[in-house]
């Protein structure tokens, strides 16, 4: 005999409650009524308690058979949504999904695609995680998150290992506090005329990728700048710019981060594209990024 309780064995047991008379349970369940009770018997030794009083006048439950009931019910009812929540999980429907995301992309490309993957994957677990460029990719190469919005270029390390899917391109911008005399009345920023104040930027080592392409800015305008500040978040940056600490060039998109003291302009010089992009590891079998990953195709 079995140690275990059947599903079998619950749902013989509910029908016989339901019924409250074995050879109607019987008929119900298509079989004849001497297995029903022998399962019936199996299961109130297995349990160590009766379930039914059984009388001439009848079947009752029992105190026992009272307690069991809407409990074998929840277990009946919950093995039979398993193949549905299987089916979900194989296509990528169901599970979860752990993205991390530069601060930058909080204000371009990450809402809009979070409330579209929402739209379409609502049983999907999404653990969000702001981080570096480079901490995204120590996290992604030991397979603690499954995707990353991070600033390329992925170092050959990483490009072993990764891919990596372009999202947004766009220009630079300057970040100045609000009401600087050079810029009264201007609509585009010349960096020539902001030498004074130091510039607040990003560490090399944290985003090797987007304080190049700063840098490249005030070459191409032929000056160097002087470092005043290094920060590793974009709304410490622009904080720091609204108090009047220094300037900043930040990707467009941050200027939808609104902060009192602070003002956004485009530049006078040519500036390269900072690119945003999505990586995630090669060798990542998971239907749940699959699904993240088509989505997000369609969407660019």
């Amino acid at each position: 005999m079995s140690s275990h309780i059947e599903l079998r064995q619950l749902r013989y047991f509910v029908t016989v409650a339901e019924e409250l008379h074995f050879g109607r349970a019987a008929a119900r369940l298509q079989m004849t009524q001497p297995p029903l009770s022998q399962t019936i018997f199996a299961l109130e030794e297995l349990l160590g308690a009766a379930l039914f009083d059984r009388n001439r006048r009848g079947v009752a439950l029992t105190a026992a058979g009272a307690a069991l009931l809407p409990e074998a019910r929840r277990l009946l009812t919950q093995a039979g949504e398993l193949p549905a929540l299987a089916q979900r999980a194989a296509l990528g429907e169901s599970g979860k999904l752990a993205l991390a995301f530069v601060s930058s992309a909080d204000y371009s490309v990450l809402p809009p695609f979070l409330r579209a993957y929402r739209a379409a994957y609502p049983h999907v677990q999404i653990t969000l995680q702001e981080a570096t460029s480079d901490l995204q990719l120590d996290e992604l190469l030991n397979g603690r998150i499954d995707a990353g919005l991070l600033i390329p270029p992925l170092p050959d390390k990483a490009r072993a290992a990764l891919d990596y899917l372009p999202v947004l391109s766009e220009p630079l911008i300057l970040a100045a506090p609000a009401g600087l005399r050079a810029l009264r009345g201007k609509r585009e920023a010349d960096l020539r005329t902001l030498l004074a104040l130091p510039l607040i930027i990003f560490p090399r080592a944290i985003s090797p990728g987007l304080y190049d392409a700063i840098l490249a800015v005030f070459r191409s305008a032929g000056i160097t700048p002087v470092i005043g500040q290094e920060a590793i978040q974009m709304q410490t940056i622009v904080s720091l710019v609204s108090a009047g600490m220094g300037i900043a060039l930040v990707p467009q998109s941050v200027s939808n981060l609104r902060r009192p003291g602070v003002q956004y302009y485009p530049l006078a010089h040519a500036t390269p594209q900072v690119e945003t992009g999505l990586a995630w590891r090669r060798d990542n079998a998971s239907p749940v990024l699959k699904g993240f990953l088509d989505l997000m195709r369609k969407t660019l």
